[in-house]
């Protein structure tokens, strides 16, 4: 990697734009960068820091600093830009961190986003754009440099006081240092993954263990009082020997519930058997008590039925005297039917009589019916007085209805003649809106007509408008595929020159020995081409040149579409011009036209559906002044008919009158004579029929009564009366025959139980004591209760510790792989932990690498100190991988010194001393990390400070080793601010710091 051009703006201490030529330094080979403090010499470095990784070296990477120069105009914005050439390609990477700009609109800031540009130079094309990504850009310059931003300023600016640091720091500390330049991370990685399988091993042995403990838990639990008589477990989960003691223990407790188990069958049996005899003298005591009882209820029973007794013969003798009336019954009943009938009868006949007039209430039912016959025929003589009547009554309402009817026809004529006197302005008003209507349907047609081209012309403004975007879319998109075919052409031409320029190393590949070149014919190849950095073979070749023929179909593609938009557009807008071609319209002007167009044209179609209507109108009108002419006619000729039908009835009516008259005598009517006859005939027939009805009923009632008396003779009564007084229902007969029967049923059950012979013998014995046989089976139930209860409890014991231990014995069988398992992973990270004691020294795997490679760095450093004479071959640096004190063993760092023979720390190196050993430490650092990082040359190495600590020998010294490195075709800058350097160096890089800000000056010999 070689720097070429640095240009700072805004910057740290630089206030403006400032440009250093590293060409021109490093055309010496060694260069000074001087200046007095706190002018800006190492913000300088830090430019190229950030220029190459977008940040500066770490400690001056503060959270909330800024990279702003605070002596920077506010419009000049910060930037830094690097030239450089690395891996083969000439490069320029420009960068600009977040920082604050000036509003484009109003005052105040606004903070801008940090930006990253890269460009590449071709000595064809010149120099072009290869990236504006952030991570594209730092991604592509990490792979380049092969470095990450630590190495870098570790190994390209060498820090002489980290490194004077790094010689006297403690084994931690040098681990961190060289952790973060080789990148370690991946063996911590290791250790951080093998101590994590070993914690997660060790969480499964220690839950299998907690498993087991809580079965032997459930086991001590399930076990009960046996349980408790057994030695506890001492052993805690993850310790060896807990499984073996559990299955011991859960032994122990199973073999102590069976004997336990066998008692509680002894015990049962002998409560079945006591619990069999209680129940036995229980049920022989019950069975005393029961007999006793019933004799006992049954000497109750006896005494109570001869208390009865006297009531069962007076109901006895009751029902016999109730039988012999049932004989008088029907007589009786017969009897009382008479007396009721002539009851009615003579109650009909008083309320006949009193309807007539006092001299007709005592004359028999002859006078009564003679006089019927009489008034029947005066009514029979009033029927055509009636007819009259009636007929007289219609005619009045036929003169109501021709009175009605003339009034009717007057309205209508006084409503005809007015209708009618109206009829030419309301025809012409009617034609009016017909020939409207006519009018308003032309125009409909016309409008129409004009619609439909303009929402056409609407359309194609809508279409033309939206294909504009889609041409300029489609323009953008062919220029980007032109752009695009250009560069992938550039790269395929770039790759075939560098092919063409390594074409002989690909021809070499194909050389075989023996056989004759392709080429010159020879068959020795004593020096074959070989491939130099940056080889293009003929695959990357053909990849490009895929890729730009991809490009260029592209392209065509992007121009094919453009026709077709472009084609498209056109037409849509020939389409809204239509038969305007001078101008167009635009979409807001065609929409206006067509709301105006449809507006009318829904207006006028309106308007012409009125037509029919109008019309119809017209047509009803004409034929109601036909119909209002011909009812007036009409009613006129209904005038005169009227006029002699109501005269032909006034005398008809006065001849019925006359009749009428003759007919009603003194009533209102004769309607009302005819009615006063009818209701005196009625009361005539009702008193004639009442006065009959009652002397039959006398005669039944004397009948009835001759029955009764014999009846009553014959079944021994004295007299009706007597037979009336005994009568029974048949409801009371059935109580009194029940109360019989009871009494009889109880007399044979009681004499059926002083019969039985046990109750008798039951009752000369003493008197039973159940409750005693009670409490003494009742003991025997809950003894054998008491024992099954046990008996299940040992019997469900033994099985759940048989099922329980078998558990135990599965989690101690899958436990023994899980264990070994850990002790095998166990060991592994203890030994990658430093912690086994496998593991002598106690290093851990990390450490261990970075020994490695301390080791490297010292055996590179030494040979640094011996062959470029820094220390006139005294010192030498050794690697030691001794423990000090109570410290891990890896990273001792010692220097021997060839004067004395003896081996001791570089912490007791001098001032001098320890600026050269750095230094070539850093020399030799620089050496390993760039054979790491995959031998990436470094041609521009920067030294910061340490020279004052050395005498004049010694410095010249150190100045001929940096300057033997120009024989590598490397550049040096040394930053100091030695005055003494500046007349050994004579070119220089002065950073002069002034009140408007730093700037540089080239001091060239």
């Amino acid at each position: 990697m070689r720097l070429h051009r640095l240009s700072i703006t805004a910057f740290g201490p630089f206030g403006a734009t400032q440009e250093v030529d590293f060409d021109a330094l490093s055309s010496a080979g060694l260069f000074l960068l001087h200046g007095p403090t706190g002018a800006g010499k190492t913000s300088v470095l830090d430019a190229v820091c950030f220029a190459l990784y977008g940040a500066v070296p770490g400690a001056r990477q503060s959270p909330g600093a800024s990279l702003r120069s605070d002596h920077a105009p506010v419009d000049l914005p910060t930037e830094v830009q690097l030239e450089l050439t690395v891996g083969g390609r000439r490069l320029e990477v420009t960068r600009s961190p977040a920082q604050p700009r000036p509003k484009k609109r109003g005052d105040g800031f606004t903070m801008e986003k940090a930006q990253s540009r890269l460009r590449g130079y071709d000595p064809e094309r010149g120099w072009h754009a290869l990236s504006k990504s952030h991570q594209e850009i730092g991604e592509e310059l990490t792979q380049l440099i092969g470095m990450s931003r630590d190495q870098f300023c570790q190994v390209v600016l060498l820090p002489q006081g980290d490194f004077a640091r790094f010689l006297r720091s403690d084994a931690e500390a040098r681990g961190k240092l060289l952790g973060r330049l080789f990148d370690t991370r991946r063996f911590a990685a290791v250790e951080e993954r093998l101590a994590e399988l070993r914690r997660g091993a060790e969480a499964r042995v220690t839950a299998a263990d907690e498993r087991i403990l809580a079965l032997a838990q459930r086991i001590a639990q399930a076990a009960g009082p046996a349980g408790a008589e057994a030695t506890p477990i001492a052993a805690r989960p993850g310790e060896p020997g807990l499984a073996e003691a559990v299955l011991e223990w859960a032994a122990i407790a199973r073999s102590t519930a069976r004997e336990r188990l066998d008692i509680a069958h002894r015990v049962v049996a002998w409560a079945e058997d006591r619990q069999r005899g209680a129940r036995h003298a229980l049920d022989a005591v019950r069975e005393l008590a029961r007999l006793q009882q019933r004799y006992e209820e049954t000497r109750l029973r006896s005494a109570a039925l001869e208390e009865r007794r006297p009531e069962h013969d007076r109901c006895q003798e009751e029902l016999e005297r109730a039988r012999k009336a049932d004989r008088v019954a029907p007589a009786l009943e017969l009897r009382e039917e008479a007396e009721r009938t002539y009851r009615a009868a003579s109650d009909g006949l008083g309320r006949a009589r009193a309807l007539l007039s006092p001299e007709l209430r005592d004359v028999g039912a002859d006078r009564l019916a003679e006089l019927e016959r009489k008034f029947q025929q005066e009514l029979y003589a009033l029927d055509a007085a009636r007819e009259a009547e009636e007929r007289s009554a219609r005619i009045d309402g036929e003169r109501v209805r021709l009175n009605r009817e003339a009034q009717a026809d007057d309205e209508l004529i006084r409503e005809a003649d007015a209708w009618l006197a109206d009829w030419d302005t309301t025809r012409a008003a009617l034609k009016g809106r017909v020939d409207a209507s006519q009018e308003a349907a032309t125009r409909a047609e016309q409008l129409a007509g004009l619609l439909a081209p303009a929402r056409r012309r609407l359309d194609a403004a809508g279409r033309r408008d939206g294909l504009a975007t889609d041409v300029q879319q489609a323009e953008e998109r062919l220029t980007g595929a032109r752009e695009q075919e250009l560069d992938a052409r550039k790269a395929w031409l770039d790759l075939r020159e560098r092919r063409l320029r390594g074409i002989a190393a690909e021809l070499a590949a194909g050389l075989v020995a023996g056989e004759p070149c392709t080429v010159c014919g020879s068959a020795d190849h004593p020096v074959p081409a070989s491939p130099g950095d940056g080889h293009v073979d003929r695959a990357t070749e053909e990849r490009a040149l895929a890729a730009q023929q991809s490009a260029e179909e592209a392209r065509a593609r992007a121009e094919q579409q453009l026709g077709l938009v472009r084609e498209r557009h056109t037409a849509a807008e020939t389409e809204a011009r239509g038969d305007d071609a001078s101008a167009s319209s635009t979409v807001a002007e065609l929409g206006e036209l067509v709301d105006r167009l449809t507006g009318e044209h829904a207006e006028a179609h309106r308007l012409a559906a009125a037509t029919n209507p109008a019309r119809e109108a017209l047509t009803a009108a004409e034929r109601e002044h036909t119909e209002r002419l011909e009812q007036r006619q009409e009613a006129h000729g209904r005038m005169s008919a009227r006029t002699a039908a109501r005269e032909a009835l006034d005398g008809e009516q006065a001849r019925l009158q006359e009749q009428i008259a003759a007919a009603r005598g003194e009533s209102p009517s004769v309607a009302a004579h005819a009615e006063r006859l009818t209701r005196r005939v009625a009361r005539l027939a009702d008193a004639a029929e009442a006065v009959r009805t009652e002397q039959d009923a006398a005669q039944r009632r004397k009948e009835a009564d001759d029955r009764l008396s014999d009846a009553a003779f014959r079944a021994g009564f004295d007299t009706p009366e007597a037979a009336a007084a005994t009568l029974l229902d048949a409801a009371a007969q059935r109580d009194l025959q029940h109360r019989i029967d009871t009494w009889q049923a109880e007399a044979a059950a009681v004499a059926d139980r002083r019969a039985e012979r046990d109750a008798r013998e039951a009752a000369e014995q003493p008197a039973a004591q159940p409750s005693a046989a009670q409490g003494e089976f009742e003991t025997a139930e809950w003894l054998l209760r008491e024992a099954s209860s046990a008996l299940a409890a040992a019997d469900e014991r033994c099985g759940e510790l048989t099922r329980l231990s078998r558990q135990a014995a599965d989690e101690v069988r899958r436990l023994g792989p899980v264990r070994q398992e850990y002790e095998r992973i166990a060991r592994l990270a203890g030994l990658a932990a430093g912690t086994s004691a496998d593991n002598e020294r106690k290093m851990r795997l990390e450490a261990y690498v970075l020994a490695a490679r301390l080791e490297q760095v010292a055996a590179a450093a030494t040979a640094r100190l011996q062959l470029q004479r820094m220390s006139s071959g005294r010192y030498t640096l050794v690697h030691s991988d001794a423990r000090t004190g109570g410290r891990r063993a890896g990273l001792g760092l010692h220097v021997v010194d060839a004067w004395t023979g003896s081996e001791r720390d570089t912490a007791t190196l001098s001032g001098g001393e320890t600026f050269f050993a750095s230094l070539a430490l850093a020399l030799g650092l620089a050496d390993v990390v760039t054979e790491e990082a995959g031998g990436v040359r470094l041609d521009t190495l920067f030294i910061d400070e340490g020279f004052g600590s050395l005498d004049d020998q010694t410095l010249d010294e150190v100045l001929d080793v940096l300057d033997s490195l120009r024989e590598r075709d490397r550049s040096v800058g040394i930053v100091s601010h030695v005055a003494d350097l500046r007349r050994r160096i004579p070119v220089r890089l002065e950073v002069v710091k002034e009140r408007q800000g730093s700037s540089v000056r080239h001091r060239l010999a």
